[in-house]
């Protein structure tokens, strides 16, 4: 969601979108941080911050039927399973334009700014554990 005015800061935003888009009340003191902005296709600035929620049953939240249209829960086990993993390729006029990561689920798709930010996440959490295909390699320093 959107900065408000009244909104001390980017963590104090997710925190209310939170709670007013899934009914999710997170207390301030369970962020563990902020990853790096992103950018949609808009050019705006997504400031993904990350917290912990403990055990989560999506039959518990309320989410705003105008904002949100379906609320499921991931285990990081099943993110981190090469086979939930993949890229999508996208093309305009028929020449290629980037690649984006996906997450599968059953019928459920990650894709889009959600998939980058959950590779990050995973990257963070599991950094010898998860290894995104198309990472660039490290350039040799000297």
């Amino acid at each position: 969601g959107k900065c408000d005015p009244a909104d001390r800061d980017v963590v104090h935003t997710a925190l209310r979108e939170t709670r007013e888009e899934v009914g999710l009340v997170v207390p301030e003191e369970h962020v563990w941080g902020v990853l790096r902005p992103v950018h949609d296709q808009q050019k705006a600035t997504v400031v993904p911050v990350l917290a912990g929620v403990g055990p989560l049953d999506p039959q518990s939240l309320r989410p705003n039927p105008d904002e949100v249209d379906e609320v499921f829960a991931l285990p990081l086990a099943h993110l981190l399973q090469e086979q939930n993993q993949g890229y999508t390729h996208f093309c305009h006029g028929g020449h290629f334009r980037y690649t984006l990561p996906v997450f599968l689920h059953g019928p459920h798709r990650i894709w889009g700014l959600t998939a980058v930010i959950t590779e990050f996440t995973l990257q963070l959490l599991a950094p010898g554990i998860y290894q995104p295909s198309l990472a660039s390699p490290e350039l040799p320093r000297g």
